[in-house]
């Protein structure tokens, strides 16, 4: 038995251990959400197996074991042998009632695994910043926060919402699962909410008709390409940030040939105007032009939302990042 569990762990921990590293070297397109419910749902197994039959099992074998060796001292003093090796003391019954190997990496692991499982699915997840489409508010290098229960607690894996909460806002920083690749996630700020119309023409933001205000600001230095580029303060929803313009840029948009809704927008040369449907949202980045977001390729639908951005928690090049961007 020990012998058939520990090769069976051994199989089922190298999978692991491959799925991962593939996952991480762009090997293969991974979803870590499913990885860690395997994890869990496995070492869970392996806990249960060891709460009511494993380490029940060894700790009968354990009082067997002292049993057997009391009752053949008693023999032996029957015999007048006074002094044995025969003994069994705590270290004896300590090596005795230990785990094994395969029970020490997966049910001795299985407490952590589903902590990490429960904080990560249902109350924070960690992100990294790959690109600067949300400069100047998010900087490539931030490690933000996720709050994932803000707009309703939702299954892993297959996102679906069981309890309701908040319903996303004009201005919030929003992580979604990107449309026409959900395995990818995406961060963008919710410009359009149901039923908006959103216009997008010669780099000025209209919502439902209304100009959004926005002022002047001190030109940002593009560190990346060595050269400042204007920077305006937006006004959306009550919600204050600043957004880059690039006056190099034209103000025409090349959207994608399909997407759903794809009839809710129109592309003039000035750029794009949007109706947004029931059950999406129309994103933006801050840094308006060098982002790849809804005037590009659509809506986000409100099945694909993971949840709201709050907090810088890292930025190893600049710790002056860390703290609240809202």
């Amino acid at each position: 038995m020990q012998k058939t569990m520990g090769v069976v762990t051994s199989v089922i921990l190298a999978a692991f251990a491959a799925y991962a590293a593939a996952f991480f070297f762009g090997v293969i397109e991974g979803n870590f959400a499913l990885l860690l419910l395997l994890a869990t749902t496995i070492t869970g197994l392996y806990w249960v197996a060891e709460k009511f039959y494993f380490l029940p099992a060894r700790r009968k074998a354990t009082e067997q074991a002292a049993q057997d060796i009391q009752r053949r001292q008693e023999e032996l003093a029957r015999q007048g042998i006074a002094r044995t090796d025969l003994s069994f003391d705590e270290g004896t019954r300590q090596k005795l009632l230990s785990q094994p190997w395969w029970l020490d990496w997966t049910a001795g692991l299985f407490p952590v695994i589903v902590a990490v499982f429960v904080l990560r699915s249902f109350l924070f997840e960690p992100f990294k910043i790959p690109s600067g489409s949300m400069i100047p508010t998010l900087r490539v290098g931030d490690l933000i926060l996720v709050n994932k229960f803000y707009y309703g607690v939702r299954l892993p894996v297959i996102n679906t919402k069981v309890i309701a909460n908040h319903d996303p806002q004009r201005g919030d920083v929003m992580v979604f699962r990107y449309p026409p690749q959900p395995s990818l996630d995406y961060i963008k700020r919710v410009i359009g909410v149901p039923g908006d119309e959103v216009a997008y023409l010669n780099k000025r933001l209209t919502v439902n008709g209304q100009p959004v205000p926005r002022s002047n600001q001190p030109d940002f230095f593009d560190g990346e390409q060595m050269r400042y580029v204007k920077q305006f303060g937006e006004d959306l929803g009550g919600r204050r940030y600043n957004t880059l313009n690039d006056d190099m840029r034209p103000p025409f948009v090349t959207p994608m040939v399909e997407y759903s809704f794809r009839e809710n927008c129109r592309y003039p040369a000035e750029g794009v105007v949007c109706k947004v449907p029931p059950g999406h949202y129309f994103m933006m980045g801050d840094n308006r032009d060098n982002s790849l977001d809804s005037r590009f390729w659509g809506f986000v639908p409100e099945s694909n939302i993971v949840g709201k951005a709050f907090f810088v928690w890292m930025n190893f090049g600049d710790l002056g990042r860390i703290g609240s961007f809202e």
